[in-house]
């Protein structure tokens, strides 16, 4: 059956902002024999499908993808490595015709925490994009939504912002997020049905999607169903 896609112009019934989970590329990986960096060079290509499909389709205006967090310092370092020169690769290979298209990417986390060579390129992409007005695709790498919030309390006592001061507006102004808008549809795969410490302030009102299929099995027609069922709910942010 063919899925008549939502009207871009009813902001009610799609997203500004879609965030995603990308789980289960080791699972993909162990399911056929593979080393697990495989599932993450497959989980590559299902993301650069999402994002042509979410760019070129709808002109969604921001997508933010969940690529590495704080606690995945702790998994094998040959795996660790191997993600780490995987996103450097990518982001080498993609920030120009990612620029060509009007993209402009976006990185939320530690950035000072990863290897040198990575941050050198993440810090060219974002300046070659900078001053683009097409799709905002943030990447979370190095990203945790606690580290997150600590840190945005560590810079508004360092900047002596008296408390009462302090509301919702201002806080947001000092997270990682500053210059996004809060998150319509949060997007999980890989059949967790949890968020994993990612934007938990930026998707307090969020829907949310658990889908069952892996990551690098998520395409076009997986995209159709989530944006269908955020279609179908009626977005209350706390109302009864």
């Amino acid at each position: 059956m063919e899925i008549t896609p939502p009207s871009i112009e009813a902001s009610s019934s799609f997203p500004n902002h879609i965030a995603i989970i990308m789980d289960g590329n080791g699972r993909w990986a162990k399911q056929r024999g593979l080393p697990r960096f495989k599932g993450h060079t497959a989980g590559v290509e299902s993301a650069r499908g999402v994002i042509r499909y979410l760019n070129d389709k709808y002109h969604l205006k921001y997508l933010t993808f969940y690529g590495f967090s704080t606690e995945n310092w702790s998994r094998p370092k040959t795996e660790v490595f191997g993600i780490l020169r995987l996103f450097e690769r990518i982001m080498n290979a993609e920030a120009r015709q990612l620029h060509q298209e009007g993209v402009r990417i976006h990185h939320l986390g530690r950035l000072e925490e990863l290897p040198r060579g990575l941050q050198r390129v993440i810090n060219r992409a974002l300046k070659l994009t900078a001053d683009n007005t097409g799709m905002t695709l943030s990447f979370a790498f190095n990203y945790g939504g606690r580290t997150e919030i600590l840190d945005a309390v560590r810079n508004i006592i360092a900047k002596g912002i008296p408390a009462q001061q302090i509301d919702e507006t201002l806080f947001n102004s000092y997270l990682y997020t500053a210059d996004l808008p809060d998150v319509d549809l949060l997007i999980r795969t890989g059949g967790e049905l949890r968020i994993s410490n990612f934007l938990i302030w930026q998707s307090a009102y969020s829907e949310y999607y658990f889908s069952d299929v892996l990551w690098p099995d998520f395409n076009e027609a997986e995209i159709e169903k989530a944006l269908l069922a955020y279609r179908q709910r009626q977005r209350r942010f706390g109302g009864l």
